[in-house]
């Protein structure tokens, strides 16, 4: 019997790869997806604890699910409501003390049992909470992806030793774990045997990957590339997010000897100043990060730069702001994510007295945003003219155009009579850029 299954999604690029696994694991149950949680039989909200009111957006989400449930139940049929991620792990007991009517709460090591959960849900009365870490690692317990398009995510590390002071990951996520390179080329081997071109290699700290390597060794994520760079017709390779401190020479040279390694690299330094950097207990400086991007302009000129940054952590002050404002202008970044600083409950940050206050936050996001966003348009307007392989995914936002990714990960369109639509949808084209804006380009096929 079909049953049907919808997942809501927040948070990072991980969380949407664990979300697609779900549906993996529920679908030999019979649970096909579905746009929409009225008629659903089972709801998932798989969540994430990294940004602001992560919590208080759950509830609202779950607030109007009890009248959805007690709908189906009057026509003697049910619906399992169920929590995942990282605010399940983080706070599983008061999601129990506030929403009594969900039916399953897990964390996102566990998600590999979910037909055991969805078992005991149908057998038994209470809520089934497991947020625990268990021994045997998820991944041998999944079953192949099924969802494939032309780009495809692929987990290949879990977890964070590093403790960085504002951050939930180690403790809901928990300890580095990497997976066998024999099974992370199998995954990728049949993703793109289904048709998957392009595949982003993910990870909380991607780049402290150290997996048993095929001959029993221990590999990092530089020597993985170059065995995933030998798999036909995988014609792109990707990967985040990565940590400052795990960007080692091997990494380095496999971009600059691997072309399937897109010139495209995000690497978080969160601040410029490196004061805050040491009370974020990164263990890098600011110098630090500028040495490592020498070091990859130096193998691969053409490499573009992506980060994240945190404006106004405790005790930033207005020289710890220029000093991120002064990084920004010496680096130059295609792209970046910024934010306020916003506590965690249970991270060391969250416990120190001198927050910044709000209005000073907001002024110091708006000038650094305002830099990023200048870059960003210089970045893109820069390639005007150029050529540049476009991988073809998808339509375009109206009829008769296609979307496509650039090297640097940009959507870039073009106009395309439907007759060719078929035969370039799924390929990698060579593109003449012809305008840009702040987030995409536009193009037309170059000519010989």
């Amino acid at each position: 019997m079909t049953k049907k299954l919808h997942i809501k999604t927040w948070g990072c690029q991980m969380n949407v790869y664990d979300s697609d696994r779900m549906a993996d694991v529920v679908a030999p149950l019979g649970y096909m997806p579905s746009e929409d949680a009225e008629s659903a039989d089972l709801v998932i909200f798989n969540t994430c604890h990294i940004r602001e009111k992560a919590t208080e957006k759950l509830f609202s989400e779950l607030g109007r699910l009890p009248a959805l449930q007690k709908e189906k139940k009057a026509k003697g049929e049910r619906m399992i409501i169920a929590v995942a991620g990282c605010v399940a792990q983080a706070e599983g007991a008061e999601i129990q003390r506030r929403a009594p009517y969900v039916d399953m709460v897990f964390g996102p090591q566990t998600y590999h049992q979910l037909p055991e959960m969805i078992a005991r849900v149908t057998r038994e009365a209470g809520m089934v909470l497991n947020t625990e870490f268990p021994v045997e690692p998820k991944f041998d317990a999944l079953p192949q992806q099924s969802k494939t398009g032309i780009g495809a995510f692929l987990s290949i590390q879990e977890g964070c030793d590093k403790f960085c002071t504002f951050c939930v990951v180690p403790y809901t996520r928990g300890a580095e774990y990497s997976r066998s390179v024999k099974s992370i080329v199998s995954e990728a081997e049949n993703l793109v045997a289904n048709g998957a071109r392009e595949i982003t290699l993910l990870g909380q700290n991607v780049n402290a990957f150290h997996g048993e390597g095929e001959d029993g060794t221990v590999w990092g994520l530089g020597q993985l590339f170059y065995r995933l760079a030998e798999i036909p017709h995988l014609k792109r390779l990707r990967y985040m997010t990565s940590h400052p401190r795990d960007m080692d020479d091997a990494l380095i040279a496999a971009h600059r000897d691997i072309p399937q390694l897109m010139p495209f690299l995000h690497l978080p330094v969160q601040s410029g100043s490196d004061s805050i950097l040491e009370a974020m207990n990164r263990k890098h400086t600011g110098d630090d990060y500028r040495r490592i991007i020498d070091k990859l302009r130096a193998v691969r000129p053409d490499i573009a730069l992506s980060s994240d940054f945190i404006v106004g952590f405790p005790g930033e002050s207005d020289a710890d702001h220029k000093a991120t404002m002064q990084l920004v202008r010496d680096i130059g970044f295609a792209q970046a994510y910024s934010f306020k600083y916003s506590r965690r409950p249970g991270t060391p940050a969250a416990a120190m007295v001198n927050q910044v206050p709000e209005e000073v936050m907001d002024a110091r996001l708006q000038e650094l945003q305002a830099l990023l966003r200048e870059q960003q348009i210089s970045f893109n307007q820069s390639l005007i003219g150029k050529v540049l392989p476009v991988l073809f995914d998808d339509d375009g936002r109206h009829n008769g155009q296609l979307h496509g990714r650039s090297p640097y990960a940009q959507s870039t369109y073009i106009d395309i009579p439907a007759v060719a639509r078929e035969r370039i949808n799924g390929q990698e084209v060579m593109v003449k850029i012809i305008s840009a804006n702040q987030s995409s380009l536009n193009g037309a096929v170059a000519v010989d």
